[in-house]
Formats: C-alpha cells, sequence, structure tokens
C-alpha cells in the first residue's frame, strides 16, 4: 500500500471511530459527570500507551527531547478543547454548535497559509466548503434544542480556535517528534488535568470517583472511549499529519459527521430523511475532492 493510501486509510479509521464515539459517550455520561468519565477516559488511555513503550519500533525517546512543545500540544488537545466543546455544547442550541465545529477544518486550513506556509488549491478550498455545506446541513436538520448565550459562543470559539491550534502544532512539529511521542504526550496531559479536576469535583472521595466502574455499560463505553478513541485515534491523527497538509487533514474532520449520523440510524434508529443522506453524500464528495486536487506537500516547520 502507498503512503497516500496508508494516510487516506488512517485518517478514515481515525474520524470513523470519533463519528461512533458519540453513542459510548451518552452512554457512559448516564453513569458519570462529565469530568470523572474524561479522567477515566484519558488515565486508561495514558496507561494502556504505557504498555507500549517498550517497542522499539514505536520510536519513543523522550528523555532526550524538549518537552515543552509537546506538553503544550496536550493542553490544547485534549484539555482546552473538551473544555470549550463540553461548554460550547451545554450553552448553544444543537444547530449552532454544529455550524461552528463544522468550520474548524477551514479556519485550519486558512490558519495553515501564514502559519506553516501551507497554501490550499482553489479546488481544495471549494471542495472543503462544500464538505463543510454538508456538514451544516446535517445540523440544520437537527431539532434546534437549547439556548444559546454567550458561554456558548465563547466556549465553541475556544474550540475552533483550539482544534485549529492542535492541528497547525501537530503539524509543525512532526519533524521533531514520532506520531507516537506526539500522542502519548497528549494522553499523559490529559490524564494529568482531568483526573486532578475529577478529584476536585468529587472532594477528593475515592468511592465516588471510582463509583462509575461498577456499572458494566459504563466500563464498555469508557474502554472503547479510551482504546479506539484515544489512544488509536490519536496517535492515528498525528500520524496523517506528518504527511498530509493542514488542508487534506483536516478536512475527514467532516467524515464524523456522516458516521455519527448514520450511527445514529442503524444503532439509535433515529430517523433519516433523504436531504441528510444528500449531506453526506456532499461531505464525502468534498472530502474525496480536497484529496484529488492537492499539491504534493512536504513539510516545512516555521
Amino acid at each position: 500500500m502507498k503512503q497516500n493510501q496508508r494516510n487516506i486509510l488512517a485518517a478514515v479509521i481515525c474520524h470513523t471511530f470519533w463519528g461512533v464515539s458519540f453513542l459510548a459517550s451518552r452512554t457512559a455520561l448516564n453513569s458519570a459527570p462529565v469530568i470523572v468519565l474524561l479522567s477515566h477516559r484519558f488515565l486508561l488511555a495514558f496507561c494502556a500507551m504505557s504498555l507500549l513503550l517498550p517497542m522499539p519500533e514505536l520510536g519513543c525517546h523522550l528523555r532526550k527531547k524538549d518537552l515543552k512543545p509537546l506538553i503544550l500540544l496536550g493542553l490544547i488537545e485534549p484539555v482546552i478543547y473538551f473544555f470549550g466543546e463540553q461548554y460550547g455544547i451545554l450553552h448553544s442550541t444543537t444547530s449552532f454548535s454544529g455550524v461552528m465545529i463544522s468550520i474548524i477544518p477551514i479556519v485550519s486550513t486558512l490558519a495553515a497559509v501564514p502559519v506553516l506556509g501551507e497554501k490550499p488549491t482553489a479546488g481544495q478550498l471549494f471542495f472543503s466548503v462544500l464538505s463543510v455545506g454538508g456538514v451544516i446541513g446535517i445540523g440544520l436538520l437537527n431539532k434546534n434544542s437549547g439556548t444559546l448565550d454567550w458561554i456558548g459562543v465563547t466556549g465553541l470559539l475556544v474550540a475552533v480556535f483550539s482544534a485549529a491550534a492542535y492541528t497547525l502544532l501537530n503539524r509543525n512539529i512532526a519533524v521533531r517528534y514520532t506520531p507516537f511521542e506526539r500522542s502519548y504526550m497528549m494522553l499523559a496531559v490529559g490524564a494529568v488535568v482531568f483526573t486532578a479536576l475529577a478529584f476536585l469535583q468529587v472532594r477528593g472521595q475515592a468511592e465516588e470517583y471510582l463509583k462509575p466502574l461498577g456499572v458494566p455499560s459504563y466500563r464498555v463505553s469508557v474502554i472503547f472511549l479510551s482504546i479506539c478513541c484515544s489512544v488509536i485515534c490519536y496517535f492515528l491523527s498525528s500520524y496523517v499529519l506528518t504527511s498530509l497538509s493542514v488542508a487534506r487533514s483536516t478536512v475527514f474532520a467532516n467524515l464524523t459527521t456522516a458516521v455519527s449520523v448514520i450511527a445514529g440510524v442503524l444503532i439509535l434508529h433515529e430517523p433519516f430523511s433523504p436531504v441528510g443522506f444528500v449531506c453526506c453524500i456532499l461531505i464525502l464528495f468534498g472530502i474525496y475532492g480536497v484529496q484529488k486536487t492537492a499539491r504534493n506537500e512536504t513539510i516545512s516547520p516555521k
């Protein structure tokens, strides 16, 4: 399999898992608050990835490297992004939050021009906007539940810009750190921050912190979110950003929406309209178009 095909396959697997993750999160949140769930998720993911450290082929040599860029990467994603997304969704309408999250690929692509010197082709911009249009269409089809206030707007703006910053920083430092090193430190930072906040929330009561783990459905959800959506997905995300430009890599984020809609229809038997089907086709066609209209790419750290 050629390198380009491996990159695309990695991106598809990554965003497919993230597309299904909402089902596991919905199940888990019935048993634990958000911060406790995030703590369990990233702590287990960090422990699982730590077991892989002895494998030399993964290329982990953190003792010899400056950790500051990796710690910053971990603070941006998952810490800042998750806070922005969670509070943004909680304090906004479903349609507004969906539209805001959908513009992350556009913001990332435009920001990559001055920061990384990556200039997308006209075709990439067109197909990226087309794919985003499909996501926006799906967002507008959802019931306009919730209320919109300044906290929601601020939270979603934080999510959008932190996601863009994560993409730019991850790609920029790809020449100095392996995909494993980048994803490992992201999980480490997430585990430390979310676990500290979780113990503050439960007032240091270990029994309260561990209580959700007694629910079988919660354990299954946490394992899926930890192994598939954290260890595998963050590694694949970093792997893709090593070789693909920001425009090509971020457009796959829209695949997450399409997968979540399809999973909702197949698993939760949610309604699916012809318009929703057309929007999913626009998303997939846009992703395909961005890949086909790309230039040859190399990493040029600034």
